[in-house]
């Protein structure tokens, strides 16, 4: 078994897991990361995807009471059924766009300058919407109705390009919606459910043929690494933002894509360019 290779394995786990539920890109995070640790190809790609699914059940594990009175609601309890629609109705918007465009954004925006300038575009946008004025039409993810999934849903397209973050495109999106932030930012988690579901099998089965026995060692490390940082990170954030905004994340995005472009202009890191 490869060493190296399930070191590279157990650093994008961990990377993936602690940067899916924050406002900063994991896509963006582990298209860099790769790239410094050159494993930037199909197989990698394909794994970055797949590791997703290690944090997205690390949120299933944190909320599975929840989840499981939905689940035992469906058909007999109203509240569990407009949960459940609220999340199909804001999961089809990217659904929809990511399986019409995402080979064309994977060839040209699967990039370290795109994700760096996504990243500084997305901090500003985050610092813009932390000065407005914030509204609050719903407390509890409970009270969303099906409006205010739509637009959470049409926010979440944006983070189909890399970098932008599909949990900061969420919770932003919430918060200008009239969500408080303990809402956007739970109604985030739990979209992130089917999405990423939906996004890992598709792309394990469309490279199923580049994938080998060999290699399960390799996805297991990262799988796990991914579990057990996403775990610490969505606890951590739940208690972050009871008493702060998300400006800190702000500056990290701009002040992490800037060193990007001024490393890349230096040359100092030779980045790829697709």
């Amino acid at each position: 078994m490869d060493l190296v290779l399930l070191l590279k394995a157990l650093i994008l786990g961990i990377v993936e897991g602690l940067t899916e539920f924050l406002p900063i890109s994991s896509t963006g995070h582990l298209i860099l990361v790769s790239d410094l640790l050159d494993f930037n190809d199909d197989k990698g790609k394909v794994f970055a995807v797949v590791i997703q699914l290690g944090a997205i059940l690390a949120v299933c594990w944190e909320y599975r009471t929840k989840i499981g009175e939905v689940v035992a609601g469906i058909g007999s309890d109203k509240a569990a059924n407009r949960f459940v629609l609220n999340l199909l109705i804001a999961f089809m918007p990217a659904a929809i766009l990511g399986l019409l465009f995402i080979d064309i954004i994977k060839q040209y925006l699967f990039n370290p300058a795109s994700v760096a300038m996504a990243l500084i575009i997305g901090g500003v946008m985050i610092l813009w919407a932390e000065r407005r004025d914030h509204v609050v039409d719903v407390e509890q993810v409970e009270d969303m109705d099906w409006k205010h999934a739509l637009k959470v849903g049409l926010a979440q397209c944006l983070a189909l390009i890399p970098g932008t973050s599909r949990s900061g495109a969420t919770i932003l999106g919430g918060l200008l919606f009239g969500l408080s932030r303990k809402a956007a930012t739970e109604f985030s988690f739990f979209l992130a459910i089917p999405i990423m579901f939906a996004a890992t099998f598709y792309d394990v089965y469309k490279h199923r043929d580049i994938l080998y026995f060999e290699d399960l060692g390799m996805f297991a490390v990262g799988f796990i690494a991914a579990f057990v940082s996403a775990l610490l990170a969505v606890r951590g954030l739940l208690r972050f933002i009871s008493n702060h905004d998300f400006t800190v994340f702000a500056w990290y995005r701009i002040i992490f894509g800037i060193i990007i472009l001024a490393t890349a202009y230096s040359g100092l890191i030779a980045w790829s360019e697709a």
